[in-house]
């Protein structure tokens, strides 16, 4: 695989990533920081199903949505909800689901010691890139990842645009108070945006491997990666999220490339540092990121936005 088709790779699973993020911010306000390790799970997930029954990895993708699907619902009902029920601020549900993370890290880690144990194979650490095989000469885990982002765009824009939940969806985004007096269940918005968020974060956890080496603390290092992209992006857009995640996914890996050209294979370790400067960047030029630019609102790009 090229440097240039693996920095695509990247960014099509952190997009994955980060729209997953800015739909949950967007419909209970809150920055999800077990974003990354939601999709450390659907890269156990596929180890799981690869060791014991011999899954190929892309064929654990259905299972992956779904579980990862489950588990974000139940972050949502069993923690979050209960806060929110008692009126707890945005600062307090973002320390439970850091908190949440943690937790994942341990779980994580003690499942990969009994899977190893198991299996009697590393599963601490794995990669799957001698898995992949090629569709026309091209790498799969490039097709797949791609489809994936064409069929998600799709999905939400016939869901967003030509469903009646939709509109109850978009209308929960924009005003839930309001939404809820027109007779809109917002609950039921909340519990769905959660269950695609967990869902597209395990998915892409399930096709990570193909791209890097995985760990139990895998997660604490792209949440970086992925809260850049959403704010670049703009936290309040999906097609925020969609430019951020190629902005810093291909800057990520493009750019410490290059400097790793001149400065060795040692700057590579350091690549969450374009992430942060590209960050740092946008938020002084568009304090509201890409979407908040007047061009991206002339052309009504924002979730916010009715048809």
């Amino acid at each position: 695989m090229t440097v240039l088709e693996g920095a695509v790779v990247y960014s099509n699973l952190l997009v994955l990533l980060s729209i997953g993020l800015t739909i949950t911010y967007i419909t209970t306000g809150i920055p999800n920081f077990a974003q990354g390790s939601m999709a450390v799970f659907g890269s156990y997930i596929s180890l799981t199903l690869w060791r014991i029954l011999g899954v190929h990895p892309y064929y654990s993708l259905p299972l992956s949505f779904i579980f990862g699907g489950a588990i974000g619902v139940g972050i949502y009902v069993l923690i979050l909800k209960p806060m929110i029920r008692k009126e707890a601020t945005v600062v307090m549900l973002m320390i439970a689901t850091l908190a949440v993370d943690i937790i994942f890290i341990g779980i994580l880690g003690a499942y990969s010691e009994t899977l190893s144990s198991t299996t009697r194979m590393p599963t601490t650490k794995f990669i799957f890139t001698s898995m992949d095989f090629k569709i026309f000469g091209i790498e799969a885990v490039l097709v797949i990842s791609s489809f994936m982002i064409f069929l998600l765009l799709l999905a939400l824009f016939l869901l967003l645009y030509r469903t009646k939940f939709g509109i109850a969806l978009r209308a929960s985004m924009e005003n839930p108070t309001l939404a809820e007096i027109m007779g809109v269940n917002v609950e039921h918005t909340r519990l769905f945006s959660w269950f695609l968020s967990g869902s597209l974060a395990a998915v892409a956890g399930s096709m990570l491997p193909f791209r890097q080496e995985i760990e139990p603390l895998t997660g604490t290092i792209i949440i970086v990666s992925i809260f850049a992209a959403s704010v670049v992006g703009g936290l309040s857009s999906i097609y925020g999220a969609l430019a951020g995640g190629y902005i810093i996914g291909m800057s990520e890996s493009l750019v410490t490339f290059y400097l790793s050209t001149f400065f060795g294979s040692g700057i590579l370790v350091y690549s969450k540092v374009v992430s942060l400067i590209m960050l740092v960047i946008v938020l002084i030029i568009a304090p509201m990121g890409i979407a908040g630019l007047s061009i991206w609102r002339n052309k009504k790009w924002s979730w916010n936005t009715s048809s």
